[in-house]
C-alpha cells in the first residue's frame, strides 16, 4: 500500500482529477436544472448558486472572525474563494435533492386517485429510481467538494501526499533513543571550530521525545528532533541549535510534512560537510486547537515552558552547544511570532530568530480587547510588556538577529514584516527581510524561506561549506 500513500496531493494527477470530478459534478447538477427547465437556464442557475454561496462564505467567515473570534487573523481570500464552489455545489445539490424526493411524493399522490370511468390513453413514464439518483447526485456534490479540499490545500501548502494526510509517516517516526542522547558523564563535545569529519557520515535522523514541563507544569505534544550526520559522529560537534514552533492552529508535525523540514535540512548538510543545527520542532499550544500566545498568563506558563524547560531539557538530553549566541528561535505565523517573543523576551537564551509570516503581536482575537482579556483580565499595561514591538522599543539588542520572510501575496503579512523590521533595525538587531516568491500565507512561505534562513544563521553560527 506504500503507492498510495506516496501519492502526491499538490500536484500531478490527483489535482487533475479533482478538477475533471468537480467540472463533471458541477456540471450534472446544473445539466439537470437545464433539463427540467425547473429555474431557467444554467447560466442563470449557476450564477445565483454561486452569489449566494459567496454570501454565505462571507457571512460565516465574518461570524468567525469577528463573533466568535475563532482565528486571530482573516483568512487568504484564495482559501475563501475556494470555498465558495463547495457552498454552491452544496445548494444545487440540496435543489437536486428536494426534486428527487418532492417528484416521487406527487407521483405517489397521483396514483392513489380513483380511477375514471373512461381512462385516458397515458404517456409511459420512465420509473422513478429515488435512491439512484440520489446516489449519483451526491457523488457530483463530493466531486465538487473534493475539487475545493484539494486546492485548498494546494494553497495552504501542508498535506503533500497521502501519507501526510493520513498521518502515518510522522507515526513511524521513533522516540529518542539512549545512543543519541548525551552520556552523563561524557566529556564535553568537541567545538565545532575544531571539529572535522571522520570518514563517511550516516544521513540525519528525526526522533521524536516528551518535554516535561519540570518548571512550568505546562502539557506539550511530542517535539521532533533533527539530529545532522554530524552529530552521529565521533566524537561529536557541539552544534549550534534552532528551536521551531509550527503556526496556529496546528501541531510540530507540520514543520516535518508542510515545511519539509528534513529534506532542506539534508540538503543543507550535504552542502557543509553533514552540519546543520541541531533542530527541535517544540509545541508551545498542547492541542491542536490551542492557542497559549507563548506568554504567561491567565491561559498557561507557555514562556516559562519554551524559555527554561525547553533549553534545560536540550542542553541536558542532547550535544550542543550551550552557548546562547549558539541558540535561534524560528516559526510560521503564530510561531513565527512566538519566535519574535523569545528573542525579544529572552535574549539571553535565544539570540536569533527566523520569523516566517509573524503577526505583530499575538493575537487570540481580530479584536486586542478580547485578547488581553482572555490572557491579563484586561490589563493592557501587562499585555503590552511582553510584546515584541513595545520590547524593542524599551531594549537595544546589539549582536542579536532576526531573518524575516513573507509571501509576496500576502500583503498583510508583508505590512507586519515591514512594521516588524523597522523597529528591530532600530533595537540594534541585524536584520535581513524577504519576500518569498509565489507563496501566500502558507507553508510555501516557511518551506522555500527556510534555505535563505539556515544560510543567515549559518555565517552567524561559522559554519562553512
Amino acid at each position: 500500500m506504500d503507492f498510495i500513500e506516496d501519492i502526491r496531493l499538490v500536484d500531478g494527477p490527483a489535482v487533475w482529477i479533482a478538477w475533471a470530478a468537480g467540472a463533471a459534478g458541477l456540471g450534472y447538477l446544473l445539466w439537470w436544472r437545464m433539463r427540467k427547465r425547473a429555474s431557467g437556464p444554467a447560466a442563470a442557475v449557476l450564477g445565483a448558486a454561486v452569489l449566494l454561496a459567496a454570501a454565505l462564505v462571507a457571512g460565516v467567515h465574518w461570524l468567525l472572525i469577528y463573533g466568535l473570534s475563532v482565528f486571530p487573523e482573516e483568512l487568504p481570500w484564495e482559501t475563501l474563494a475556494w470555498s465558495v464552489p463547495a457552498v454552491a455545489g452544496l445548494l444545487l445539490y440540496f435543489l437536486r435533492l428536494g426534486s428527487i424526493w418532492g417528484l416521487r411524493g406527487i407521483r405517489r399522490r397521483r396514483s392513489s386517485r380513483p380511477e375514471p370511468s373512461q381512462p385516458r390513453p397515458q404517456p409511459r413514464r420512465r420509473p422513478v429510481r429515488p435512491w439512484r439518483s440520489t446516489a449519483v447526485a451526491t457523488g457530483a456534490f463530493l466531486g465538487v467538494l473534493a475539487l475545493s479540499a484539494v486546492q485548498t490545500n494546494v494553497y495552504f501548502g501542508l498535506n503533500h501526499t497521502v501519507s501526510d494526510l493520513t498521518g502515518t509517516a510522522v507515526a513511524r517516526i521513533p522516540s529518542l533513543d539512549a545512543g543519541l542522547e548525551r552520556l552523563a558523564g561524557a566529556a564535553p563535545a568537541v567545538s565545532l571550530a575544531r571539529w572535522t569529519a571522520q570518514g563517511d557520515l550516516p544521513e540525519g535522523v528525526i526522533r521524536k521525545a516528551e518535554i516535561p514541563g519540570t518548571t512550568s507544569g505546562f502539557h506539550s505534544r511530542e517535539a521532533y528532533i533533527y539530529l545532522p550526520p554530524a552529530y552521529q559522529g565521533s566524537p561529536r560537534p557541539a552544534l549550534p541549535v534552532l528551536v521551531l514552533f509550527s503556526g496556529q492552529p496546528g501541531s510540530p508535525a507540520d514543520w516535518l510534512i508542510g515545511g519539509a523540514l528534513r529534506s532542506r535540512l539534508d540538503r543543507f548538510a550535504s552542502e557543509h560537510a553533514g552540519v546543520t543545527p541541531v533542530v527541535v520542532v517544540v509545541d508551545p499550544n498542547g492541542s491542536p486547537s490551542g492557542n497559549t500566545l507563548c506568554m504567561d498568563s491567565r491561559i498557561a506558563q507557555a514562556d516559562t515552558f519554551l524559555a527554561a524547560d525547553v533549553p534545560a531539557w536540550i542542553n541536558r538530553t542532547l550535544d550542543v552547544d550551550p552557548d546562547p549566541r549558539q541558540w535561534a528561535a524560528g516559526g510560521f505565523s503564530f510561531g513565527a511570532t512566538c519566535a519574535m517573543q523569545m528573542v525579544t523576551r529572552h535574549p539571553d537564551v535565544y539570540t536569533a530568530a527566523l520569523a516566517f509570516s509573524s503577526e505583530k503581536e499575538p493575537a487570540l482575537a481580530k479584536e486586542r480587547d478580547k485578547t488581553v482579556q482572555a490572557s491579563f483580565g484586561g490589563d493592557t499595561a501587562a499585555f503590552d510588556r511582553q510584546t515584541p514591538l513595545q520590547l524593542m522599543t524599551e531594549h537595544h539588542f546589539d549582536g542579536n538577529t532576526i531573518y524575516f520572510g513573507a509571501g509576496e501575496r500576502d500583503p498583510e503579512f508583508i505590512g507586519y514584516m515591514d512594521q516588524l523590521s523597522d523597529a528591530a533595525r532600530k533595537a540594534g538587531f541585524t536584520v535581513e527581510a524577504h519576500r518569498i516568491a509565489n507563496a501566500g500565507h502558507s507553508w510555501e512561505t516557511a518551506s522555500s524561506g527556510l534555505p535563505g534562513g539556515l544560510d543567515f544563521l549559518a555565517r552567524r553560527w561559522g559554519i562553512t561549506p
